[in-house]
């Protein structure tokens, strides 16, 4: 009976199967829970599509020097806002403000670095470059000069995909300094233009104090 009872035991044994530990399948899934953790990316709604596509149409327009493609994406009423130069109202005031531009700088060319959208509009981070040897551009003679500018535009757009208004920057000094009506930074000129005008600040000062 010893013996069978051991021979049955034996018997039983063999015919389970090993179930895998708790230890192994922890092992192969890591992967597989890391994946599913791992945060899906937000979805743009259809109106932020929507702007960044007006966006930039307007300035496959601009790189394309086209001021009549460039005021049919303006809202009749929109305000064209150049920090450095001033207002200028509808597609006309646009239309006309870069006949000029285009006239002057020839060969002007735009880069679109990024842009940024909202449901309510876009800004644009830009680069521009081009030689002064066109017509005169806000009262300057061309000076045969090349400029390179940074700048951002932040554009309104509305419903139908058209501007309403748009601020753009851009440093004044550096497109000064590159048509020539200016020394460049930090040059001996700059330096002098400095300590003069900081002479005539000092007089002024003490002309005042005197009084």
């Amino acid at each position: 009976m010893a013996a069978g009872e051991t021979t049955g035991g034996s018997a039983a044994g063999a015919g389970k199967v090993p179930s895998k530990s708790p230890a192994r399948k922890a092992a192969k899934s890591p992967g597989k829970a890391k994946a599913a953790r791992k945060p899906a990316k937000p979805r743009r709604s259809a109106r932020v599509k929507a702007v960044e596509e007006a966006a930039r149409a307007y300035f496959d327009a601009v790189s394309a020097r086209d001021p009549d493609a460039m005021a049919a994406k303006w809202h009749s009423e929109g305000i064209e806002d150049i920090v450095p130069l001033g207002i200028f109202r509808g597609p006309a005031g646009v239309r006309e403000l870069f006949t000029e531009m285009f006239a002057a700088i020839p060969d002007m060319a735009f880069t679109v670095e990024r842009i940024t959208a909202d449901a309510d509009g876009a800004v644009v981070q830009w680069r521009a470059a081009g030689t002064f040897t066109g017509s005169p551009f806000q009262g300057i003679d061309a000076t045969d000069r090349f400029v390179e500018l940074r700048g951002a535009d932040c554009l309104e757009i509305d419903a139908d995909g058209l501007l309403t208004r748009n601020t753009a920057y851009y440093d004044g000094f550096a497109f000064a300094r590159g048509v020539g009506m200016l020394p460049p930074e930090h040059s001996p000129a700059d330096k002098a233009i400095r300590t003069g005008f900081n002479a005539m600040t000092k007089v002024r000062r003490a002309v005042g104090g005197a009084r």
